[in-house]
Parts: C-alpha cells; sequence; structure tokens
C-alpha cells in the first residue's frame, strides 16, 4: 500500500489585495489594485482582465477602465499573514514559510492526533476563512514541487490532493508554465521543439533538454518534470540569499537610472545582510526589457560583501554588461539584485594591502573597511532614528522608490522579491 501523501504547499489568495477587500467590505466582488504608479498587486476580478504586479498604473487603467487603486495597510499585511502560520503551526511544528502568504508544511507526524492530510488541509482553510478572514488554496502531495504545483492549480479558494502513485496521470496534461523555472523565455523554447506540457516535457530526453536549455536547466526541468524532488520541509531554514527589485514600468534606459535604481536596491540589501550579520560572494543583477523578457548576469568575488557602495558597483557593472549585450533594448521595466554564497560576517577580518587588482572591493582591505564602518555607522542612525534618516544622496535625492518603502520591507523581510 502507497504511503499517503504528507507535504502541503498553502497560499493565500492574491494575498494583499485579498486584505485590502477584507478591510474595506465595499470593494469585494470589484476589480481593485494596491499601489497607483506601479500596480503591487491585483485583485482576481483584475487578473481576469489581465491587470498583474509589476504593471505601470496607466497601462493597468488601460485594461480595465473601472480598476479602483489603493493604498497599503502593511501592518495588516504581517499581522494577518503571522495569523494564518500561527494556524499552520497548531497543526506541526515543521512549517517552513517561504514568504509573507505561502508556506510548506509536513503533517506527516500529526496524521495520528488530526487525521488524513487531506482533512487537516480542509480544516487548515476552513479555519483561515473564519479566523482570519481570507482565502486560501492548498495543495497535498508527496513532494514539495508537486504541492506547490497543486495548489496552483487549486486556485483560486481551492484544495487539491495529489495521491501517491497518481502523479504522472496529474501532471501530464498541465502547462510546463506551472514548474518553476519555467518563464516566458524558457516556455517559448520549448514550444518551439513543440513542449507544451509537463508530460511532453518528462517524455523529452535529457539530452535533448540539455541541448535545448543548457545543463543545469535542462537537468533540473528534466528532474522535476519526473517529480524528483528529494527536499523535505525545512522549519527554520535559513535564507541562502537576499534580494530586492524594483519595477519601473517602462522607462529609457540612463547612467542616472541605473545608478538611482541599483544604489537604492543595493542599500536595501547590503542593510539586511549587515542586520543579519552576513555578507555575500555571488552577486546577480535581473534586468527585464520592456517585452518582459529577462536576462541576468553575475559574478562572484574573492570576498564576502556587505557594503552598500560596492555592492551598487557591482550591480552598476554588471548591469551595463546585460544592456550591453542586448544593444537594441533601450527601455526596461524592472531591475533586481541578489546577493548568494552567504556567510557570517558579525565582524571584519583586515586584510594586508597586498595589491590585488581586486582590494578595492575586497571587504577587509582599506577601502573595504571604511565602507563597512560608514555603512555600520548609518546602520546604527537609521535603527534610532528612521530609515531616512540618513543615507547616500544618489538615492535619498532621487525620485526611484516607486514601491513604498513600507512594502518593501514587509516582502523583503521574507525573501519576496515580486509583489503578489
Amino acid at each position: 500500500m502507497a504511503p499517503d501523501a504528507t507535504i502541503l504547499h498553502a497560499d493565500l489568495d492574491a494575498f494583499y489585495a485579498s486584505v485590502e477587500q477584507l478591510l474595506d467590505p465595499s470593494l469585494r466582488g470589484k476589480p481593485i489594485a494596491v499601489g497607483g504608479g506601479v500596480v503591487l498587486a491585483a485583485s482576481y476580478e483584475a487578473k481576469r482582465l489581465g491587470v498583474s504586479g509589476g504593471m505601470s498604473g496607466r497601462r493597468a487603467r488601460e485594461l480595465c477602465p473601472n480598476l479602483t487603486f489603493v493604498g497599503g495597510h502593511y501592518a495588516d499585511y504581517q499581522r494577518l499573514g503571522d495569523q494564518v502560520i500561527d494556524i499552520l503551526r497548531d497543526f506541526t511544528p515543521v512549517v517552513e514559510r517561504i514568504s509573507i502568504d505561502e508556506a510548506f508544511l509536513d503533517v506527516g507526524g500529526a496524521i495520528k492526533l488530526f487525521g488524513s492530510a487531506i482533512g487537516i488541509a480542509a480544516t487548515i482553510r476552513r479555519r483561515v476563512r473564519e479566523e482570519v478572514g481570507l482565502p486560501i488554496s492548498i495543495g497535498v502531495a508527496g513532494t514539495k514541487h508537486l504541492a506547490k504545483i497543486a495548489s496552483q492549480v487549486a486556485k483560486p479558494d481551492g484544495l487539491v490532493v495529489v495521491p501517491v502513485g497518481k502523479e504522472r496521470e496529474f501532471l501530464d496534461p498541465l502547462p510546463v508554465t506551472l514548474i518553476w523555472g519555467v518563464g516566458p523565455k524558457t516556455e517559448a523554447r520549448l514550444a518551439e521543439s513543440g513542449i507544451r506540457t509537463i508530460g511532453e516535457l518528462a517524455a523529452t530526453p535529457g539530452r535533448s533538454l540539455k541541448h535545448l536549455l543548457g545543463n543545469a536547466v535542462g537537468d533540473k526541468l528534466s528532474s522535476l518534470a519526473d517529480n524528483i524532488d528529494p527536499r523535505g520541509v525545512e522549519s527554520g531554514r535559513r535564507a541562502s540569499s537576499v534580494g530586492a527589485q524594483s519595477a519601473l514600468g517602462k522607462q529609457v534606459v540612463t547612467p542616472d537610472l541605473l545608478q538611482t535604481t541599483l544604489g537604492f536596491l543595493a542599500d536595501r540589501v547590503a542593510s539586511r545582510l549587515r542586520a543579519a550579520g552576513r555578507a555575500g560572494r555571488t552577486v546577480t543583477v535581473r534586468v527585464r526589457f520592456a517585452d518582459m523578457r529577462s536576462v541576468t548576469r553575475s559574478t562572484t568575488m574573492s570576498g564576502a560583501i556587505s557594503a552598500t557602495s560596492t555592492l551598487t558597483e557591482v550591480a552598476i557593472e554588471l548591469a551595463r554588461v546585460a544592456l550591453d549585450d542586448h544593444p537594441t533594448e533601450t527601455s526596461i521595466s524592472l531591475l533586481a539584485i541578489s546577493v548568494s554564497h552567504l556567510a557570517d560576517q558579525a565582524v571584519l577580518q583586515l586584510e594586508l594591502p597586498l595589491g590585488l587588482a581586486d582590494d578595492a572591493r575586497r571587504p577587509g582591505s582599506e577601502k573595504g573597511a571604511v565602507r563597512w564602518v560608514a555603512d555600520r555607522s548609518a546602520d546604527a542612525v537609521r535603527l534610532r532614528f528612521g530609515r531616512n534618516a540618513i543615507g547616500y544622496a544618489s538615492v535619498l535625492f532621487s525620485d526611484v522608490g516607486h514601491v513604498p518603502d513600507e512594502f518593501r520591507e514587509l516582502a523583503e523581510g521574507h525573501g519576496l522579491t515580486t509583489p503578489r
């Protein structure tokens, strides 16, 4: 007899917009968007008309003339998101929160106490609706990846269970876009080869996928299409990377735009690293063009960095490389920075001046140490007087920050990279 599926993926539906409709009942059933110049989040009523997060407010109104924009109630997002996580933890301590509005949980050890996994999922959905007032979709499966796909299929406000042994039957007809990591560019490449469903992807030889998508991506997608996912649910999981992004609507690329936006994002990421006593060696920048295609460029440093100005310099260089590789692209809609290969850096280890080419960016060099000390001093001022009390002039006196600070801090505090 096959074991029962015990991994759940719980995902609140259109979370930010749903909270606004909860707080203001007059908005229920209407197309709404959180934001203004840029859509931070959209209700399902708005999504059905093509409105999506990251879209410019102008474009959203063109698609949906009766769209209502609302400001964000950021403290309520945090409060209600935490309430839902508390409900999940009533059933099992094995909860892995991956963002403010979604989490994995393994209920294998709770079945004797609370009944079957599907019964637990149904009870969670009922309690979240009754106690918090929000819709939530849940997928139940034998692996994390499959549970997440099941919760996507369950949306909005549904429950989908994939019994162990029935995975192929469930996966085969689904579109490849439901697999994590398949974006528009990868979807287009697969479609050119006649691969549109997960079943067709699973039936494609791994060698062909590697030739089409590259070794790493080909291997990963082949495994996920075959439902090979050995990861367990990790409660207390420590972040392996820190990132932030800024949706720009559609803007012409200029040196000033790169400097102010990437400087703003680098400040966000670096200050979070320092607050956690961490630093990272690999810097990745993502540039999304006006047609929604994205490119990434990354570099690995000789030492782990957490200084804002150093991260800004590296990010600008990477963005310029990405843009130089696509000379016909003159407008962009998003910039993002992430730092990975993290290491502890509660204190700074000074280094001897060796005359190396990257001395200026090495954290323990004379210049690197000055930058780190200056940033730590600024962190202390912000902690006492607020984030806007001190900062880099190129950022403080610019109009970057289309997304309110409260929304950014809320999202980034849970590792989010895109508004919901």
